[in-house]
């Protein structure tokens, strides 16, 4: 296949194996995909490029994907075709009479706070610096602020999406409204590609944070009241309870309110005794700062359930043991499971008002494994076995509903998991605005 063509039509850089560029824009951020490699890259300059490089990929029966900050789980944001990077557009324009934002489809995270900053205002995020907003938005977006502000879709105002023909349609509340429902959290690379979102932020809200350890003896324990104080908690505070293979368990908050409330909040288990209490006032910005996120890379899989009320003693003590059994690998991360709160402001939406599903969720369980390259293909086999049976065995306790942001590519009925009663109707909107599924990967609408 020759690339040159396609050169001739866009302002970006075709870029082929070999090429400066050509790996950044290409490489998967989990590295169990490692393999996939494109037979090239498209550095898009601009929105035109995008409707560009679809018409020339249908008519030379070349498949392609868009990728943003390349974050998928699963490895979608890479094919062995035609890769759109987005990166480059990457404006942000902030109106400061309507607190309107308006963000290029390939935006990071770093840089959308660092441009929302000077203006002190905001709206829900994600907590790790190259995650691009079009994947976070599109798979709903849950944030550390979702509690009290909803999901990153659900500040979505209208976004403009190069269709399979490689025309460009603004969808929005008034304006196919179809297809901006699909985009609140029907999943990227379904519909088209997104080059434009604007969304409505809010003041930001001074804040307090906390950090809380314990040995792995309290795992338990700490889970149930971590729950109860969760449960019971305004909408202001957000809790991730984490159990990891390292032997520490972990409570990280946000609180938009005062460390003084905060401290109250976490009486219970701040009375627990955990070797580390940080509790802290902070401004919004260095609340950031403080939940972001950070990974020693390499490859991982990870699997999630949803529940509507605290999980049981018995389901918190599988959890734990699994955790205690985890393999083993050669990357730091390890293995482990986390409880995310959920409710508040997310369930202030119903079921079926967007495309994202999981409205009635307290929790979310997520559990979680990796490894490098270094490792052998047993220890790959044993890490992804020790997940599906964990994932498996608090199935009775948990619904089967999973968050699509943390894609797993062996999820058995994936549909209904990410999905729930809204499959049906996506369905509908991928036959209206892509009836040949031009876009498609594995677990495609």
């Amino acid at each position: 296949m020759t690339f040159a063509s396609l050169a001739d039509q866009v302002r970006g850089r075709v870029l082929l194996p070999g090429d400066d560029g050509f790996t950044p824009g290409s490489k998967p951020f989990n590295e169990r995909h490692s393999d996939v490699v494109p037979e090239a890259v498209l550095s898009v300059a601009s929105a035109d490029d995008v409707g560009a490089a679809i018409t020339w990929a249908r008519e030379h029966d070349v498949p392609l994907v868009a990728r943003g900050g390349g974050h998928s789980y699963a490895g979608t944001s890479v094919n062995a075709g035609l890769v759109l990077d987005l990166r480059g557009l990457d404006s942000v324009h902030v109106d400061p009479s309507t607190s309107l934002v308006t963000v290029g489809g390939g935006t990071r995270m770093r840089a959308l706070y660092e441009a929302l900053r000077p203006h002190d205002i905001a709206f829900p995020l994600g907590n790790a610096d190259e995650v691009a907003i079009g994947g976070l938005t599109l798979g709903g977006g849950v944030s550390a602020v979702s509690r009290a502000f909803g999901l990153t879709c659900d500040s979505l105002v209208s976004t403009d999406v190069v269709l399979a023909d490689g025309t460009t349609v603004t969808c929005s509340a008034d304006s196919h409204p179809d297809l901006f429902w699909a985009c609140r959290g029907g999943g990227g690379g379904n519909f088209g590609v997104n080059t434009s979102f604007t969304f409505q932020a809010r003041p930001v809200v001074d804040s307090a944070t906390c950090l809380l350890l314990w040995e792995q003896d309290r795992a338990v324990d700490v889970v149930l009241l971590a729950q109860e104080v969760q449960r019971t908690a305004p909408d202001a505070l957000s809790l991730r309870v984490g159990v990891t293979s390292n032997g520490v368990v972990s409570l990280i908050g946000w609180h938009l309110g005062t460390a003084d409330e905060l401290r109250a909040l976490l009486g219970p288990l701040t009375g627990t005794r955990p070797f580390r209490c940080d509790i802290e006032d902070r401004t919004y910005w260095e609340a950031v700062e403080y939940v972001h996120h950070e990974t020693a890379g390499g490859a991982f899989a990870g699997r999630t359930r949803t529940t509507s009320v605290p999980l049981p003693e018995e389901a918190v003590r599988t959890l734990v043991t699994a955790v205690s059994k985890w393999p083993g690998s050669s990357n730091p991360d390890g293995g482990g499971a986390a409880l995310f709160g959920w409710g508040g402001a997310i369930g202030a939406v119903g079921v079926t008002e967007t495309a994202f599903p999981h409205r009635d969720a307290l929790f979310l369980v997520s559990l979680d494994t990796s490894w490098t390259s270094s490792d052998s293909p047993r220890v790959v086999r044993d890490n992804l076995e020790w997940l599906r049976a964990v994932h498996e065995d608090i199935g009775p306790h948990t619904a089967n509903a999973s968050y699509l942001n943390f894609t797993d590519p062996d999820l058995p009925d994936w549909r209904q998991a990410y999905h729930g009663p809204n499959h049906a109707r996506l369905v509908e909107v991928k036959g209206k605005y892509d009836p040949d599924r031009f876009f498609q990967f594995s677990q495609a609408i």
